[in-house]
This record gives structure tokens, C-alpha cells and sequence, in this order.
């Protein structure tokens, strides 16, 4: 095929139905398409081929029963004529037999293969001879068995006497007349019993006609199939075209549409869809719903972003708030421990002082009403002075961050210890107080006087919080992050949400009456911090309070 040169290949009608012939070529149309074609011609060949084979078959069989017929029907004419030894009638029978159309020759020979009698009469100026021994040596070579033979003669296989110039094939029976009883009993003529045959006929049936017939009958079963092949593979290219061809353009259609960015493009299930092709078209249809799910879950996603980065900035803020509540707190504490240095020293004087002028008083004699009054105002002083001692004292604890004391310790003991030393004031104090360890790691890296300092101090609160019916209960689980919790659960009056921000700030106390100094949870803050470890409050008014400590665990 000639190509037109590259500046005008592209807009030639050459290039165009070039460019089609190499896309049908390699599409799956055509390739079924040159399936089917290649199917249909092995089917044409193969359907030829099983009808010769058992149409000649069948003839052969039909030739052999009409043989067999024909054979039978002779020598019923003959029997007669050879048992009474009339060889005028013998012979006007053969000469009547020749004259039948569907019997060329009968041929009678002796037990010596000698020709005795025939229907054909012997012409020597047309030099034919029907006594096969003319050709050939014996008639035993061209039947050899002791049975009834049957042989089909062509004109090219055959001597021409024994066709005779017919031109048409022919059947020869070889039938041996049996020595029977009625034979050599017989009353004109006698044989002996131990002789088996007296002679054999040879019969001639013209196959002229059945030839015909087999040639027409191939002629029409051919041109039958080559119609039939053509319309099968006419029927087979239609259905393949509306079958796959159109459906496999949808399907590329509807791609091309797609990434053309159409989004709403769906494929037709029509009810008479191939299995494949509805598979197909689902499939694809469920990939589109597939793809606007996707994308639906992406904006959903990006909202889901928004609000996370939302609250991850609250978050933020909350932990900062923290940290500036931590910083206060430890500035706090460094100023309330130099503070606590400079007062302590001169309170330890008054206090010392105090008891010196007590010890003065008891000595000298004096009006014992003013005696006891001074005495009382010495017995208030030195009370007060040792209530400033112990805020002083608490404020060194509250500032102390120092670990030397810092052993791998079990928290269960300390908390069982903690029971034991509290579990009587409890019962005094009319508070069921319980226990549940339920944590299988308990081993932290802490001071125990300050974890049990931190756990009295809140269990205190936590009796204070009650007014009857009073319940403490103490509880430990690990958590997924290698962590042991610790809760505090009471059921007191509980705390105000106004109040809860402020709960560990330092001389805050959420106590209706104040009996303390503020520093309790200030001091449990500290030692928890102190620890690395969180402390969290969950409180509500008339129900009670939960206090819970989280802990790090000490890694095996």
C-alpha cells in the first residue's frame, strides 16, 4: 500500500482508512471476527469430511444389502434349472437375468474356475471376453476366501471385458454353490458328499446409478453447508457487533467522558446484556460511585481537618494556659521559699522566747487572774507562732523539687499503707472507705513520703467534702500508654466549675468553712508534677469529686 509523502499524510484518505484498518485490526472485534471466520471454514471442512466418511459408509453398506439381495434373488432362479441339470433352461434363465436392469452379467463357473455358463454373449471381433480367466490366472487371486465376496470394480482398476466398455463402476459377487444334499441325492444327476462346492457364480451389478446419485447428493449437501456456513458466520459477526462491538464502544465512550472530568457519566444496563457485559458495565458504574464517594469522603475529610485543627488549637491553648499556670506555680514556689527562709528563722525566736517567758510566769507569784490571763495570751501566741511555722513549713514542701530520695517503688504497698494509716479516722468519721487494684504493673520511680503525703492530703479533702452516707473509694488500671492511673473517687459536696481552675493555686481553698491554709493541693500539685506525672480534677456540685493521678511506670 503507497503512502502519500509526511506533509499532506495526515489529511489524506489513504492515512485515514490506514489509521481505521490498523485500529479495527487490533481491536477485539476483528480479532473475533478472524476467530470466527477460521471457526466456521474448520466446521465447513470438518462437517464435510464426517458426511463423506459415513456417507460413503452407508452406501457401501446399502451397496453390500442390495448385492446381497440381488445375489439371492439369482440363484433362487437358478436352483431349479441346476438341480434338474437343464442347461436350455439354465441358460434361457441367465439370458433373461442380462436382460434386468439392474444385473450387467451372471457368470457360471465350474469347480474348476472354468466359465460354463454366462448371460453375455462373447463378441471376438469386439475382443470381449466375460471369463475373468482371460485376464487372469485364476479366479482364486481375485477371491481367495471360501465364503460369499463382494468386490466393487472400477474402470481404471479393472480390465476392459470385464466393464465391457460400460465406463461405470460395478459390483462383483462371488457366490460358491454349495454341495447340499439335495445335490448329490439327487435322482439326474449324482456327486459325491465329500465334495464341498460344484462351482461359483459371478454376478455384475451396474453402480451407474448410485454413483449419480452419491455426486448429486455431495453436490447438494455442499452448496447446503457453504450456505449455511455463510449465514452462521453472518449471524455470528451481527451478534458479536450488537453483543460486544457496541457495548465495548459504550464502555469507551463513557471512559473518554470521564476523564473528560464528567463525573455523572453512568453505562445503560440494558435487560439483554451478555453476563460479561453487564459485569462490566456494573462494575464500571460501581467504580464511578466508587470515585464520587471518594470524593465526597475527601471533602468530608478536609471539613473533619478543619475542625481537628480546631480543636488541637484549643488544645493548645489549654496546655498553654497550663504552662503558664506551671510557671506561675514555680515562680511561686521559688519566691514562697525565700520567703519561708526569712520568716522561719525569726518565728523559731518568738517561738522560743514565748515558751521562756511561759516557763518565767509559772515561777513568780502573781494575782492568779492576771497570772492566767497572761499565760493564756502566751498559750495564743505560741500557737499562732506555730501556725506560721507550719505555713512556713508548707511552703518549703510546696517549692521542694529535689529527687534524692527517688526509689522504684510499688504504688499498691504505698496505697495500702496510706489505707492502713487512714481506715481508722474513716471509720470514726462514719466513711465507708474501699479499695480496688486492679492495675497489673505498679512499680513507679518516686519518693514514698511524697506520694504519701499527696495521697493523705487528698483523702483528707475528700473526707472534709462529706456530709453523711459517705463513701471513698481508691482505685488503680493501667492504661494503653504504659501508664498506671490512680483515682479518688468521693461522693461530698463536690466543687463549684468556677472554682476547678483554681484548685491547685497556692492559698485557694474551694471550702465553705476554711480550716486550712490553701496549700494541700498546691503541695499534691507539686509532688505529682515533681514526679512527671498529670493530675485532673472531675467534680460536680452535690455529687461528688474524682481526683485522678496518672503515673509513669517504671520500664522492665
Amino acid at each position: 500500500m503507497a503512502f502519500p509523502d509526511k506533509k499532506g499524510l495526515k489529511d489524506s484518505k489513504t492515512y485515514k482508512f490506514y489509521t481505521k484498518y490498523l485500529r479495527f485490526r487490533s481491536s477485539i472485534f476483528s480479532r473475533v471476527i478472524y476467530i470466527i471466520t477460521i471457526l466456521s471454514v474448520i466446521l465447513f471442512l470438518s462437517f464435510g469430511l464426517i458426511f463423506k466418511s459415513v456417507y460413503e459408509q452407508y452406501m457401501n453398506t446399502t451397496i453390500r444389502q442390495n448385492g446381497n439381495n440381488i445375489g439371492s434373488m439369482v440363484e433362487g432362479a437358478l436352483y431349479h434349472s441346476m438341480l434338474t441339470n437343464d442347461k436350455s433352461a439354465l441358460q434361457s434363465t441367465l439370458d433373461v437375468i442380462h436382460t434386468l436392469p439392474g444385473i450387467d452379467e451372471v457368470n457360471m463357473y465350474d469347480n474348476y474356475d472354468n466359465l460354463v455358463y454366462s448371460s453375455f454373449v462373447f463378441d471376438s471381433a469386439a475382443q470381449s471376453n466375460p471369463d475373468c480367466k482371460s485376464c487372469h490366472g485364476s479366479i482364486k487371486t481375485l477371491f481367495p476366501g471360501g465364503e460369499k465376496t463382494y468386490t466393487i470394480i472400477d474402470e481404471e482398476n479393472a480390465c476392459s471385458m470385464t466393464i465391457n466398455g460400460t465406463g461405470h463402476r460395478q459390483l462383483l459377487i462371488w457366490s460358491p454353490i454349495e454341495n447340499e444334499k439335495s445335490c448329490y441325492a439327487s435322482a439326474c444327476h449324482a456327486h459325491n458328499a465329500s465334495e464341498k462346492t460344484l462351482g461359483s457364480l459371478i454376478i455384475k451389478i451396474p453402480l451407474q446409478d448410485v454413483d449419480n446419485a452419491v455426486i448429486t447428493s455431495s453436490k447438494h449437501f455442499f452448496i447446503l453447508a457453504t450456505i449455511t456456513t455463510i449465514l452462521l458466520v453472518a449471524f455470528l459477526i451481527l451478534f458479536t457487533r450488537k453483543k460486544i462491538k457496541m457495548p465495548l464502544n459504550e464502555i469507551i465512550h463513557a471512559s473518554e467522558a470521564v476523564a473528560r472530568g464528567d463525573k455523572s457519566t453512568r453505562l445503560e444496563i440494558k435487560p439483554d446484556l451478555l453476563d460479561d457485559m453487564r459485569m462490566v458495565s456494573i462494575a464500571f458504574n460501581n467504580m464511578l460511585d466508587n470515585l464520587n464517594m471518594a470524593n465526597k469522603e475527601l471533602e468530608n475529610w478536609s471539613h473533619q481537618l478543619e475542625y481537628k485543627v480546631q480543636k488541637k488549637s484549643e488544645e493548645l491553648s489549654e496546655i498553654q494556659s497550663e504552662l503558664i499556670h506551671v510557671e506561675k506555680i514555680a515562680s511561686l514556689g521559688k519566691l514562697s521559699s525565700s520567703v519561708a527562709h526569712e520568716i522561719n528563722n525569726p518565728l523559731s525566736g518568738v517561738l522560743t522566747y514565748t515558751k521562756l517567758v511561759h516557763k518565767q510566769l509559772n515561777k513568780i507569784d502573781l494575782e492568779p487572774n492576771t497570772k492566767e490571763s497572761m499565760l493564756k495570751y502566751l498559750t495564743i501566741i505560741e500557737n499562732e507562732t506555730k501556725r506560721c511555722g507550719d505555713i512556713v513549713k508548707g511552703l518549703l514542701d510546696f517549692s521542694r523539687k529535689d529527687q534524692k530520695d527517688f526509689q522504684n517503688k510499688s504504688l499498691h504497698k504505698i496505697l495500702n499503707d496510706t489505707y492502713n494509716l487512714l481506715s481508722h479516722q474513716m471509720k470514726m468519721a462514719d466513711i465507708n472507705f474501699y479499695t480496688d487494684f486492679s492495675a497489673t504493673s505498679d512499680t513507679i520511680h518516686c519518693s514514698e513520703n511524697q506520694i504519701k503525703q499527696a495521697c493523705v492530703a487528698i483523702l483528707v479533702n475528700a473526707s472534709e467534702a462529706i456530709v453523711e452516707n459517705g463513701e471513698i473509694v481508691m482505685k488503680t488500671e493501667n492504661t494503653s500508654d504504659g501508664r498506671i492511673k490512680l483515682q479518688i473517687i468521693d461522693n461530698g459536696v463536690g466543687i463549684a466549675a468556677a472554682d476547678i481552675p483554681h484548685i491547685f493555686e497556692p492559698f485557694f481553698s474551694a471550702k465553705q468553712k476554711a480550716s486550712g491554709i490553701g496549700l494541700g493541693l498546691a503541695i499534691v500539685h507539686g509532688i505529682i508534677h515533681n514526679h512527671k506525672g498529670k493530675i485532673e480534677i472531675d467534680s460536680e456540685l452535690g455529687k461528688g469529686t474524682t481526683i485522678t493521678i496518672i503515673l509513669p511506670l517504671v520500664k522492665a
